[in-house]
């Protein structure tokens, strides 16, 4: 089945639930039996659905073109949409839980650990931190850091490019960490602007382009337009998504999230953490220059707010 036009696109979900009081008696019971469990309600026949509801096959086709739907057959396509997102947003239990140990509403705010305690929030988000790390330890190992890194020195002008949330504060972060090892660079967070700048690039350019999923319309527009002007590519995304396939050299990014949804994902450390072997890996690739460098910047820091030996080149 095709999925509905660009212009017609509604969260079927936020209808249902949004006209629900205004539906037939008769009508409300197929919506809570929908609501109840999207993506059984998108296998099922319209007599099925009819059978569970309790009401006539009519009242399920009414109840169809009252939620904005064509007919069944759009309807059953939008609610195979939105169960596609995920269960884990739609009931607060599966939210809150979803792994060992936890259930119902204590697992928003806590889940058990081995000796059956409550374990605090902060523990709680710096496990899932610490396994991102942990995983991505064992993969970022094989990572082209070195290729990547020596393409970063050599390249006339950088650009990072990421959107989003998490991609469009750590470009500015690659942005930051190169600037303090002398290196030519801009980040861009606008697709437009994007675009602009991609369509200015050379074979003396490099794009670092930032993306969990990979599959950002504006941003791979970004980087194809790049690369037919010479440009090269480093991508840190998933191994098997459409951004991995412009890459020149790629950093695997594996994101794999938790039904805890309350918290930031913690895909964004991984992606940290390789920007910080690259910078490095650059850094250890013209040691003296980098040194030097550092060294002002110290120097400069410490007239301007006074300072300790150990203080960061950088709060």
């Amino acid at each position: 089945m095709n999925s509905a036009p660009e212009s017609n696109r509604f969260d079927i979900v936020a209808r249902i639930a949004g006209c629900a009081s205004t539906l037939r008696p008769a009508e409300r019971e197929v919506a809570a039996l929908i609501l109840d469990d999207l993506a059984s309600a998108a296998r099922a026949s319209i007599g099925e659905l009819a059978r569970r509801a309790g009401v006539s096959v009519a009242t399920v086709t009414r109840f169809a073109k009252a939620v904005g739907c064509e007919d069944v057959r759009e309807l059953k396509l939008r609610l195979a949409q939105a169960a596609a997102v995920g269960e884990r947003f739609l009931h607060s239990g599966a939210a809150g839980g979803g792994e060992s140990g936890e259930s119902g509403d204590s697992g928003k705010r806590e889940r058990r650990g081995e000796d059956g305690e409550p374990q605090a929030l902060v523990t709680r988000v710096f496990d899932d931190i610490y396994t991102v790390l942990a995983r991505h330890h064992e993969l970022l190992r094989e990572a082209p850091f070195a290729q990547a890194a020596a393409a970063l020195r050599d390249a006339r002008m950088i650009y990072v490019f990421g959107m989003g949330g998490g991609s469009t504060a750590l470009a500015d972060e690659l942005r930051f960490r190169l600037v303090r090892l002398g290196c030519p660079v801009a980040s861009y967070q606008d697709s437009v602007l994007q675009r602009m700048v991609a369509s200015t690039m050379s074979n003396e350019t490099v794009v670092v382009a930032l993306s969990v999923t990979g599959r950002v319309p504006e941003l791979l527009d970004s980087c194809r337009i790049a690369r037919d002007y010479g440009a090269k590519v480093i991508a840190l995304t998933a191994p098997a998504s459409p951004l991995a396939t412009l890459a020149d050299w790629l950093v695997p990014i594996v994101a794999s999230e938790t039904d805890f949804i309350y918290k930031p994902s913690s895909s964004r450390y991984a992606m940290m953490m390789a920007l910080d072997v690259l910078a490095t890996e650059l850094a250890l690739a013209q040691p003296e220059q980098t040194r030097e460098l550092l060294r002002r910047m110290k120097h400069t820091l410490d007239a301007h707010r006074g300072g300790g030996e150990r203080q960061p080149v950088g709060d």
